[in-house]
């Protein structure tokens, strides 16, 4: 029986090759430094960015990272689903949706009023679970690079 918890200091080898796992998936590379920075600051109960690993038989097979931002638009925060996989073998077992549900369970306690996330268009197995969830947002994401880094 698959159960999600709150990512602890002992994952981490667990944790880094999901974490790896998902940058290749999004072709993107992060330096060792980044990668470093994310894990600590997963760990650090007074920074806004927060895990939940899903295991299965005692292994970690999948993450998630979120956070919380204030609106303009409203008068309680909104949850953001900033990362989310799982091991390609376990796949279509429904670990991605105990992920994104107790998420969502975590938004409601918070408050919130609104959990949302992105993802490629191309992405179309996740998107089969997503589209369960609501309709895309038909909203388009514009991004202006501030460090020559990102």
């Amino acid at each position: 029986m698959p159960i999600v918890r709150p990512l602890r200091a002992e994952d981490k080898s667990q944790w880094l090759p999901l974490w790896d796992g998902y940058l290749e998936f999004y072709k993107s590379e992060l330096s060792e430094e980044q990668t470093q920075l994310t894990w600590a600051r997963l760990l650090d109960e007074n920074f806004n960015l927060h895990c939940l690993v899903v295991e299965v038989d005692g292994v970690v097979k999948g993450l998630t990272h979120y956070s919380f931002q204030t609106s303009t638009w409203a008068p309680k925060n909104y949850c953001y689903l900033e990362d989310l996989f799982t091991d390609p073998a376990e796949r279509g077992k429904g670990l991605g949706r105990l992920l994104i549900d107790s998420v969502k369970e975590i938004a409601v306690s918070e408050g919130s009023s609104r959990l949302y996330w992105n993802t490629d268009e191309t992405n179309t197995t996740a998107r089969k679970l997503y589209d369960s969830y609501s309709l895309d947002s038909g909203k388009i994401q514009y991004r202006i690079p501030l460090d020559p880094n990102d």
